[in-house]
Order: structure tokens, then sequence, then C-alpha cells
């Protein structure tokens, strides 16, 4: 099984472990597995397993529920999913059917999913409380609330039904958090990958090309490494970088234009996301440098504050100074620094955070503030650091020469036990290396 998730069936296991601890002995804890996703009529998305689900059994399959039952003696990892099929098989693939859910996937026990209304009762019977994401499937949770009706029928029996629903990611999530030294190996490799991917689409890049062309550049290479895109690419030229989740992918880059691409592969679950911007005819303009150069120095602010025992918030206010003093230094912004900070003004040209957690989801799971207060870094963190800068094309309050740029950079941050550990550095960053980098495709 690692060859196909790159995390050994003893992770897994050590993971519901860990799981079952934090919710107590008389707790059950409920996952299904992600359904498939109609494209339209009769054709699906590719097949994408939940996250949660993946955490902790690895197994790819749709029409599937993970159960936790922590102490129980007869097994505590219990897997409801399809059985062999050779029919079904022989038009949709292989499935791990019950044996294999145990032989190789790990699970106590396993049983036909079709069995999930005749077992599932009398599991939740004796549990005081059920972990569960309400709220992500309401045809699942309809049936859990059916299941749990059907135990406090039987109260008059002796029957013990549940009395505490509980939101699963408050425990699951914090556990997601810290990645594992088997993660970070899938998340570097995502990285390189991503990496290779940025390269490839700036030595591709030339007047006249469309986005789209430089988005099949880089989500070619992306296949070619066995990973998928981890997030829909973003490829804007000109002012569509200005836009900050552009999707069309389909202007024409003109020369003189610069392009944002904004992609990352998925490898074996686990997102990388990276930014660069680049000029299509292989120099940036002055003004183009001057902005290129002020991201760079914001995103190195950041990545400064990326120690443990700093709050998370840290890097994003690092970066927000940065830019606002260059700002008012390029006579983009008018008065104190202190006062554009203050008041906001710099959101004219920097409308987001400078990052988000990043693992399993793109934009991953954790808190970034307890009890009210932005969480202090900790060693086995990833996230992202990506300032940007966006100057509306129709901005007429800025001289000409600025309208129309937008620039991001984005990286991905690894908190150590010292200095911060970029998974993606190999890529070039500064203005120099990126025309370099251009000049030798």
């Amino acid at each position: 099984m690692k060859a196909a998730t790159g995390i050994g069936a003893a992770e897994f296991a050590r993971r519901r472990k860990q799981l079952m601890r934090m919710a107590g002995d008389d707790a059950i804890l409920v996952l299904p597995a992600a359904p498939e996703r109609i494209r339209s009529h009769d054709t699906h998305y590719p097949y994408r397993q939940d996250s949660d689900f993946w955490y902790l059994s690895g197994f790819p399959e749709p029409e599937a529920v993970l159960v936790l039952v922590p102490g129980r003696k007869h097994g505590e990892a219990l897997l409801f999913c399809r059985e062999r099929d050779p029919e079904r098989e022989a038009w949709d693939g292989p499935r791990a059917g019950q044996e294999g859910a145990v032989g190789d996937y790990g699970m106590d026990d396993a049983y036909p999913i079709d069995d999930l209304d005749e077992i599932l009762p009398g599991l939740l019977e004796g549990r005081s409380r059920v972990y569960y994401h309400f709220g992500r499937d309401a045809d699942f949770d309809l049936k859990l609330i059916g299941w749990v009706r059907h135990v406090r029928a039987q109260v008059r029996q002796g029957a013990e039904p549940p009395h505490e629903f509980l939101e699963l990611g408050h425990l699951l999530h914090e556990l997601r958090l810290f990645k594992s030294r088997d993660e970070l190996k899938l998340m570097r490799r995502a990285a390189d990958i991503s990496v290779q991917a940025h390269l490839a689409a700036m030595r591709a890049a030339r007047p006249g090309i469309h986005e789209y062309e430089l988005q099949a550049d880089v989500e070619r290479v992306f296949r070619a490494h066995d990973a998928w895109p981890a997030y829909g690419s973003i490829v804007g030229a000109g002012a569509n970088a200005c836009v900050l989740h552009y999707r069309a992918n389909n202007a024409q880059a003109r020369d003189g234009d610069l392009v944002l691409v904004d992609a990352g592969a998925e490898f074996r679950g686990y997102a990388a996301d990276i930014t660069r911007t680049f000029p299509v005819n292989g120099r940036f303009t002055p003004a183009q440098r001057a902005l290129h150069d002020l991201v760079g120095a914001a995103q190195r602010a950041a990545l400064a504050q990326a120690r443990p025992g700093l709050p998370y918030e840290a890097g994003h206010n690092a970066a927000v100074e940065t830019l606002t003093e260059g700002l008012l230094k390029l006579g983009l912004l008018k008065g104190k620094l202190e006062k554009n900070i203050a008041d906001g003004s710099y959101r004219r040209f920097y409308r987001h955070k400078t990052g988000h957690w990043l693992g399993l989801d793109v934009h991953d799971v954790g808190d970034y503030r307890i009890d009210g207060e932005s969480r202090l870094l900790e060693q086995g963190m990833v996230f992202t650091i990506e300032p940007g800068l966006y100057v509306s094309h129709d901005d007429e309050t800025v001289d000409a020469k600025w309208r129309g740029i937008g620039i991001r950079t984005e990286d991905d941050v690894l908190v150590t036990d010292g200095d911060p550990s970029v998974l993606t550095d190999a890529l070039a960053r500064n203005a120099d290396e990126i025309e370099a980098a251009m000049a030798a495709g």
C-alpha cells in the first residue's frame, strides 16, 4: 500500500490510535468517504478521496465509511466498503473488498457497505459521544441521525444511546497540522514537481502565447510525474494578474506583460502551492522590477518570522509593514507609515493575507487563532508565504507606469527547530534569477 499512498500502514494505524486516545473510550468516530461527483449527465469528475478519511485510512475508494470505536474488544478500526464484484471491476477497476481492507489497509475488521444500516446502530449503542463532521454531507447527516434514533427507540429495552455530538475536526485537524517525516517526503516531492512545472512555463513564455498554453505546460509536468493539479491553476497575463482567483486562463499575453502563475502539484494527496510572476518577453521593465523587488522584500520579512514560538500573524504583519513602507517610497501611497497601516490604506494594493496552512488540502486545516490570539508556530507546521501587489488597470490616482501590474511571490515553508526550510527554494525567485532562468530556456 505504501507505494500508492507514500505512507506506511503503521503510520495510518498510529494516527487512528492517537485520535481515539484524544476522543476517549466512551466515544465513537464516524467518517464517510467522499462521494463521487457528477460532472455532466453520466460522466464523473476524477475521484479524489476526502482528506480526513485519507489521513486515517489511505483507502482510495468511494462508498466507504470508517468507524473508530475506542476500546472495543473485537476491533477498534472498522471499515465498511464495497464488496468485490468481478463484473463491475472489469468496467471500473479493482476493489479492495473486505479482505483487502484488513490485509492491505490494516483495518481490524471490515464489512460490506450494504450492511451499514444493520451494524452501525449496534456500534453506536453504549457510546456517549459521537464525533462526526456535520454539514459536509446532508444525506449522510440524515442517515446518522436515523441510526441514533434507532438506538433511542430501544431505551426501554436497556439501550444507551449517544447523548452528545461533537465536531470531529476539533480533534483531527490539530493532528493534521503537524506533518510527519513521511508526509514531509511527499510534500517535498510535490514541491519539486511544482518547481519543474513553473520553470517549464517560464521557459515556454513568449509574446503572443495564450494563458491556457502556459497552463498546459505546467500541468503536463504534473502528470508526467504522476501528480495532479492541487487546485485550479491560475495563469493571468497583464491586468488579469490583478484578479486574485482568476480562472478563465484564455487571454493572450502581449509583449511587455507580466504573467502570474499560481499552480501547485498534488502528489499522493499532498499539495504544493507556488506563485511566480515573470515578464512574458523575459525582461522586467523598471516599474515591474520595482514592484517585484518590493514583494520579494516583503516575503523575506515574513520568512524571518517563520520560527517556533513566534505568532503565526507576525509574518503577515511584517509583510504589510514592508509593503506599505515601499509603496510610500514609490509614491503609490501618501502620508505616514503608521497611519497607512492602521487605517488599512495599503489594502488598495494588497488585499489578502500572507499565507495559509498547507498539507492534504491546499488551504489546509488547523486553527490560526487560539483563545482569540494568534497561535504560536511550532516545529512540523507547513504554510505558504505569499505577499503580493495588485494595481488596478483603471486606477487613475497612480502614475500610468504602475497600472495593470499584478505580482505575487509564493513559497512553501516548513517550521523547524531553527531556520525555516523553504520547500520550494529551488525555483528562481528574484527578478535577476527569473530573467536568467528564462534566458536559459
